[in-house]
């Protein structure tokens, strides 16, 4: 019996432009970069009904961040600040993105 060979629908990763065209969605182009400062991050965290450590706990990290976060010592970023701006999405949280400062200049 002949060994079987694997097919796979062929995936153009020999080009970064052929890789990207694999993993875009025309969705992120529309999405915004956020401003977390303290006052928006208590006030997402506010609109969800959840305490500090049910925050730090669906976002990975500790409670402690999120408090930082919420006293202005350090601010979201890297994949926080993302997860972030996806929970205020899909929660119908209005937020401050940098586009807004972009109409206001």
């Amino acid at each position: 019996m002949a060994p079987q060979t694997l097919t796979t629908s062929p995936l153009k990763t020999n080009t970064v432009d052929g890789l990207h065209a694999n993993v875009y969605n025309p969705r992120m182009a529309k999405r915004k970069r956020a401003r977390w400062d303290a006052k928006s991050v208590r006030a997402l965290r506010k609109h969800l009904r959840m305490s500090q450590q049910e925050l730090a706990d669906e976002l990975g990290v500790r409670q402690q961040t999120v408090s930082e976060w919420e006293t202005g010592m350090y601010h979201p970023r890297g994949a926080s600040g993302t997860l972030l701006n996806i929970i205020a999405e899909r929660s119908d949280f209005t937020y401050a993105t940098d586009e807004a400062d972009d109409r206001s200049a």
